[in-house]
């Protein structure tokens, strides 16, 4: 078994590879680990590790609604997690992420202290499966294990159906006058380009585009999906309005 060590950054969401994310970064800890990312060469990777919160909090706990930007947060590595065993607090698969742009929302301070908060655009490459957490430093980091995308039975024929099920599915959101994929635009053909851009697209809980993510192979995910959207399609195509079942669900965050 290969592993490798990497900067954790625990989130209330599911990174596909091949997706963007953007972050804005403002707690301690987390700037912390931006800085350490832009020691690292500008024309190389800055890869950090982005794993799904099962049970925790994203923002180390010191108000309600959005974070105060005038408070100063002292959170330790582990706040808002199991401060015995991190590992505990997060799903078993995540993604690699590379930050292609990190950017200083507020140059440094007087006396060259750091930036208040970061801008970061990233884009999901890999999967990893989380082998331990290590807390001794500013930051989370993890030893993982690199997942490699397998195929499997089926995956051509699967992704012509999940395409033509998502087609379905985005008429009846832009039916309830939910947002969706832009008009027109051309879905790629790749299955496991296809399995990621569905799941990230979909509305769906965390729980379950979790479960995307750590299926055993394509065809696999893409069956899944194939499920859903023709479930969620059949259900939305009832109704005269979506919830916005995720923010029931978890607090406001401005990551």
């Amino acid at each position: 078994m290969t592993t490798t060590r990497l900067p954790l950054f625990p989130l209330n969401t599911v990174l596909f590879p091949g997706l963007v994310l953007p972050l804005n970064v403002f707690e301690a800890r987390y700037r912390a680990l931006m800085r350490d990312l832009l020691d690292l060469p500008e024309d190389g990777p800055r890869p950090f590790g982005v794993i799904a919160i099962r049970d925790g909090h994203e923002v180390a706990p010191f108000g309600t609604g959005l974070p105060d930007p005038t408070e100063v947060t002292e959170a330790g590595p582990v706040a808002g997690f199991a401060a015995d065993d991190p590992t505990r607090s997060f799903h078993a698969v995540g993604c690699v992420a590379d930050a292609s742009t990190i950017r200083a929302r507020s140059g440094p301070g007087e006396g060259g202290e750091p930036a208040e908060s970061y801008e970061v655009l990233a884009t999901g490459t890999t999967r990893f499966r989380l082998r331990s957490v290590d807390a001794s430093g500013p930051y989370l980091t993890a030893e993982v294990e690199p997942l490699p995308e397998v195929a499997g039975e089926g995956a051509g024929a699967l992704a012509s159906g999940v395409l033509r099920a998502f087609r379905s599915y985005q008429k009846v959101l832009a039916g309830a006058n939910e947002r969706t994929l832009a008009p027109g635009q051309d879905l790629p053909e790749d299955p496991s380009v296809v399995s990621y851009l569905v799941a990230a697209a979909t509305m769906l809980y965390t729980g379950d585009k979790q479960r995307l993510l750590q299926a055993k192979d394509t065809a696999t995910r893409l069956a899944e999906e194939l499920r859903i959207l023709r479930q969620e399609t059949a259900l939305i195509s009832k109704l005269p309005s979506v919830p916005g079942a995720e923010y029931t669900i978890r607090p406001t965050s401005l990551n």
